[in-house]
């Protein structure tokens, strides 16, 4: 199971087939549905999956002639890779255009970013659908909401992603449009075009008045929805890899269950990141040094120090997830125990799954 996006773009998983591996993770053609943004665009146009209007520009006057004809918020992404942080969703025209000219002079993300897209923005909730493919089949997973910008109230630039919960109270009804108009199609324009895509299709939604929009596909499980969608699934999560990678998916398995993720991110993040801090809060075993029931830490940015003690290493430090039977309890878990694991400069979100848990839910 491949988890990091380049290797995919690079074309690993084409490697290890050749050697006869059972691999969770598409070949490279199928991994430009994330390695270029204007390639995904034109792609959905021939699946016929609806998705933002858009522009593809390597031309600053004429990304900005562009931008001129729309209405905030003004959405400019980097082409090809960029960790999760190529995109920027801003009011500001003049902010809008300023990144532009920084994208393609290149001084933003170096040649990821010198073809940009630029989209209409769409207003909406957010909704990551994760979706399982064996190349023919396709079985959508639990429902995931995750936290992109840095603060409160969803403020700041983006991130890869500040906290998720999981199951998002979306419509089972929406969810079946979803897959019969996105992932069915999507699957289709694959076979069409030869490629036999095993692995992970992750959905990033927009939920509009409109209707659902795709605003991405990334081609990996996402950080962080995978810290609250693994352990719902358990054990069982093992025999839908298993089927996925070798061309015998089924049924979709429900899950049951609730979780939380809290990130806990070093400072200065996301324009930057600090290591060298200690970490205090965590045992000999990189989990809690109080358990907390329920819960368990997921590791990213840290390193052991020779006396053993962990240190921050990185942007996002941490994701600390709490399970419990409802959202409120989950949620419960995981921020208890969030605010014992603590470091100098720590930057987290004090409101993941806030909107949702209110009364009880």
């Amino acid at each position: 199971v491949i988890g990091p996006e380049a290797p995919l773009v690079e074309g690993l998983a084409d490697a290890l087939r050749a050697q006869g591996k059972a691999v969770v993770g598409p070949g490279a053609t199928g991994a430009l549905l994330e390695g270029s943004k204007a390639h995904l665009k034109e792609f959905l146009s021939a699946a016929g999956v609806p998705t933002a209007a858009y522009g593809v520009f390597d031309d600053v006057a004429a990304a900005h002639a562009f931008l001129d004809t729309l209405a905030p918020p003004y959405v400019v992404k980097t082409d090809g890779l960029a960790a999760g942080k190529g995109v920027l969703v801003t009011d500001s025209l003049d902010e809008a255009r300023a990144d532009v000219a920084a994208k393609l002079a290149g001084t933003a993300f170096g040649t990821a970013g010198t073809t940009v897209v630029i989209e209409e923005g769409l207003v909406g909730v957010e909704c990551s659908l994760m979706a399982l493919c064996d190349g023919e089949r396709v079985v959508p997973l639990m429902a995931a909401q995750d936290f992109k910008r840095v603060g409160e109230g969803d403020s700041g630039p983006n991130t890869g992603g500040m906290g998720a919960y999981a199951p998002m109270p979306v419509d089972a009804a929406l969810l079946d449009d979803v897959t019969e108009r996105f992932l069915v199609p999507t699957v289709a324009e694959l076979q069409r075009r030869g490629i036999d895509y095993r692995g992970v299709l992750y959905a990033g939604l927009m939920l509009t008045d409109r209707g659902p929009f795709l605003l991405e596909y990334n081609v990996r499980f996402g950080d962080p929805e995978t810290e609250v969608l693994a352990p719902l699934y358990g054990e069982r999560l093992a025999d839908l890899l298993t089927a996925c990678a070798t061309g015998s998916l089924a049924e979709p398995v429900a899950a049951t269950g609730a979780a939380v993720t809290v990130v806990l991110a070093s400072a200065t993040y996301p324009l930057g990141s600090r290591s060298g801090d200690a970490i205090a809060g965590l045992g000999d075993d990189g989990q809690l040094a109080t358990p907390v029931e329920g819960v368990t830490v997921y590791h990213a940015g840290t390193r052991r120090r020779p006396d053993g003690v962990f240190e921050t290493n990185g942007g996002r430090v941490v994701a600390i997830t709490g399970l419990a039977n409802t959202l409120s309890d989950a949620r419960a878990r995981a921020y208890q125990a969030a605010a014992t694991v603590t470091f100098e400069g720590r930057v987290w979100r004090r409101d993941i799954a806030a909107s949702v848990t209110q009364g009880g839910s």
